[in-house]
């Protein structure tokens, strides 16, 4: 039986569903670049996720190009030297987008402007008034 692996707080995904592959990372390093493919790439379809549809919307929101037409979602990180490193800041990554995917979102309230904000406002109307009278010629 395949089990679950909890990717962030109550998201738990099919451990089938994330695909993880290696490639030739680019940059700096040395032959350790040319010799070594600790490039990780992620590809998780996002209907695994399990999101609400509320959810799934923020996602798409936050994560936009790193969403393929074909829904999936891809998450690629190369900055460690191992594949290891890289396989776990990919899974971090993943877990962040769907931190800020599930919070819900607040509604704002509205607040009515304080007697100071007004008068700030009139204040420099009339100061705005006062310039545009200034360049007027006298007729």
């Amino acid at each position: 039986m395949m089990s679950d692996v909890e990717v962030a707080p109550g998201v738990r995904v099919p451990r089938a569903a994330l695909e993880f592959s290696f490639v030739a990372a680019s940059g700096p390093g040395g032959q350790n670049v040319n010799k070594r493919a600790t490039k990780c790439v992620l590809r998780v379809a996002l209907s695994a996720l399990r999101l609400s549809e509320a959810q799934t919307t923020r996602f798409r929101d936050i994560a936009g190009h790193l969403i393929t037409d074909a829904g999936d979602v891809l998450i690629a990180a190369g900055e460690h030297r191992s594949q290891s490193q890289n396989e776990a800041e990919c899974l971090e990554r993943l877990r962040e987008l769907l931190i800020v995917a599930r919070r819900p979102v607040r509604k704002r309230i509205k607040t009515k402007p304080t007697r100071g904000s007004k008068e700030r406002r009139i204040s420099e109307k009339k100061r705005r008034g006062e310039i545009k009278r200034g360049r007027r010629g006298d007729e």
